[in-house]
Formats: structure tokens, sequence, C-alpha cells
């Protein structure tokens, strides 16, 4: 099977930033229990690690049975609301990036005495405790992955490999840094860390755009085809809304050959 680095590769990006996020607020949640000698929450943990990463793939099948649901149909514009739900994802799926790299470069200084003051307020009321640990940490590890199923939906669809690959090996090597940090005490620039995977993110977010711009491009190209009412809607032969290519470099530099696929990446 031959592997497409320009699925791969994102996804692995994304995961790797996701992942480690919530591994780290996992981790802050674990030292600060450790050091007001409340080990009897660790379990609390641990189900909210496990409810949301659960509900993380719950969504992502729901979004991808969805997209499969729309392909088999023998609906007469089922192939342009496949497009349109495409379009969709990948809107959703750059606000959500965007915001989270806009909320990151604010909130990163003080991201971990956020996480402690949330974790001394559960604390310090005795009768939710256990709960609102668990709270704490499933909606940190669902929010991450949230934003991880959504990209992938928005960004992969035909090589599932790939994307599973990528995501596997990026959520891997982010609980390896985390537990790195926390347990090994290896000592880890976090601040470094965020701000390259922001602009690897940023660029991928680029790559978004340009993807959701094609899939409604194509959405409008099939309703003309089905629809002769609408043909209006299309002013090029090669493109509807994106209009005639200004250059082709695909002999030149192949987006499916080294080095062209990396820039395609």
């Amino acid at each position: 099977m031959s592997m497409d680095l320009s699925t791969v590769l994102p996804t692995f990006i994304v995961t790797l930033r996701e992942g480690f996020e919530a591994t780290l607020i996992v981790g802050i949640v674990f030292t600060c229990l450790q050091k007001a000698k409340k080990q009897e929450y660790y379990s609390w943990i641990y189900v909210g690690v496990i409810t949301g990463i659960v509900a993380s793939i719950l969504v992502g099948l729901f979004l991808w049975e969805g997209l499969a649901t729309i392909e088999s149909s023998s609906y007469l514009y089922a192939p342009f609301l496949k497009q349109l739900f495409k379009t969709l994802l990948v809107i959703i799926a750059i606000t959500m990036l965007s915001w989270m790299l806009i909320w990151m470069s604010k909130q990163a200084k003080s991201i971990q005495s956020e996480v402690q003051n949330n974790i001394q307020t559960v604390l310090d009321s005795d009768r939710n405790s256990s709960f609102g640990i668990f709270l704490l940490v499933f909606i940190a590890v669902l929010r991450e992955g949230f934003e991880t199923v959504f990209f992938i939906n928005a960004q992969v669809q035909d090589n599932f490999f790939g994307s599973c690959l990528g995501a596997m090996a990026g959520l891997s090597l982010a609980v390896i840094m985390g537990w790195g940090l926390f347990y090994w005490g290896i000592k880890i620039n976090i601040r470094l860390f965020f701000q390259v995977m922001g602009i690897f993110l940023l660029l991928i977010v680029s790559g978004l755009v340009i993807g959701g711009l094609k899939n409604l491009d194509y959405a409008i190209a099939i309703l003309s085809q089905i629809n002769s009412h609408y043909e209006y809607l299309c002013f090029s032969h090669q493109s509807c809304l994106l209009g005639f290519s200004i250059w082709d470099m695909s002999k030149i530099l192949p987006d499916s050959q080294f080095p062209g696929i990396l820039f395609k990446t």
C-alpha cells in the first residue's frame, strides 16, 4: 500500500499538538492531586480521559458515517450534498484550529496556573470533588478530541489508513512526551514546542482553506451539471468559482513525488 505523506504528516502534526496539550493538562491535574495528597481521585482522571477519548471517537465515526451515507445514497443531489458537507466540515475545522491558535498564543503562559486554580477550587468543594475532577479532565480531552476528529474528517476521506497511522503516531509521541515531562522529569521547552507547532498548524489551516474552496467549487460544478438552471454559477469550464488556472507546474514539480509532495503536505 502506497504511503501518502500529504495525509500522514498533517494528521500527525495535529494529533501531536492536540494530544500533547491534553496530556499536559492531565499531567498538571495528577501533579496537583499528588501535592494535595488526594491520590484517591486518580481513578476519576482515568475515567475522564477514557470517556473523553470514547466521545471523540464516536463523534468522528458519526461524521464519517454521515459522509458514507450521503455517498451511497441514490438521491439525485447526493454528490452535491456530499461536497457541501465536506465544505462545512472544513469550515468548522478551520474555525476550531484558528481559535485554538489564537487562544494558545494568549493563554500558554497561564495554562498551568489556570488548571491549578481549577483543581484547588474543586478540592475546596468537598461535596462534588470527584465529579469536578472528572469533568475538568473530560472537557480537556474532549475539546482536543473534537478539534482532531473534525480536522481528520475535513482533510481525509480517501486515505483512511494514512490518517489512522498519522493519528496513532502523533498521539503516541504526545503521550511519551507528557510521560517524560511529568514522570521522568525530562526538560521540555513547552513554549517553543507550541510556537513551532503553531507555525505548522498555520500552514495546515492555509491548506484547509484551499481544500474548502476546492470542495465548494466542485459542489457548484456538480449542481450546475445536475440542474441546468444553475449553469450560470460556473463562469469557467475549468473551475466554477476559482476561475482559470494561472500556472501549472505539475510536470516540473509533481505533488505525488519528492520534493513536491512536501509542498503539498
